[in-house]
């Protein structure tokens, strides 16, 4: 199942187009800084981030910080951009080599370890871009941890300790970046 959800994305990295109508919801969220940031973004990405907010739109969601995150969680990677294939090295380095491909992500984004470094350090760029164009204090930390792992109790599939209210409006943005 696994494979098939990759292979949806590497498709989806391919042909993905924004829909006009969910430009519009965008630009209702973010202010024009913000909308100037989501806008810099990979096609896919946008597209991505407009999908995630659907989401939460239907799920009755209507936390601002989280909706806004939603949309501009993965600007970071708008500092380095990356090529197509080097999002495939990254699913792929992952999948085959997990604490090598996190120890890299700790160096430099140059040579071959770029698109992991790019990968691990994103979220710390977008929250320091997000806060630099006028994004909330709250919106900064969601993207800032937004792949931060929490702690969940896999044998019953709940959280092991009550989660603070920023950690539920992370797990919420977590849940639906790992599916779309």
């Amino acid at each position: 199942m696994r494979i098939l959800y990759r292979v949806r994305q590497f498709w989806h990295l391919l042909t993905a187009i924004p829909n006009p109508e969910d430009l519009v919801r965008m630009r209702q969220i973010l202010t024009k800084d913000l909308q100037l940031l989501f806008l810099r973004q990979h096609a896919s990405e946008q597209t991505h981030s407009l999908e995630i907010l659907s989401q939460l739109l239907e799920q009755g969601e209507i936390q601002h910080d989280l909706l806004v995150a939603a949309l501009i969680h993965d600007i970071g990677k708008i500092h380095h951009p990356l090529n197509t294939w080097e999002r495939v090295e990254i699913v792929l380095g992952r999948a085959l080599f997990p604490k090598q491909a996190k120890a890299w992500g700790n160096e430099k984004p140059q040579g071959w370890k770029r698109p992991f470094v790019i990968a691990e350090q994103h979220s710390l760029w977008g929250a320091k871009m997000a806060a630099q164009a006028g994004a909330s204090p709250l919106t900064t930390t969601i993207i800032r941890r937004h792949h931060e792992v929490l702690k969940l109790n896999s044998a019953e599939d709940k959280l092991s300790d009550p989660l603070s209210y920023e950690d539920q409006l992370i797990l919420k943005l977590q849940v639906l970046d790992n599916h779309y």
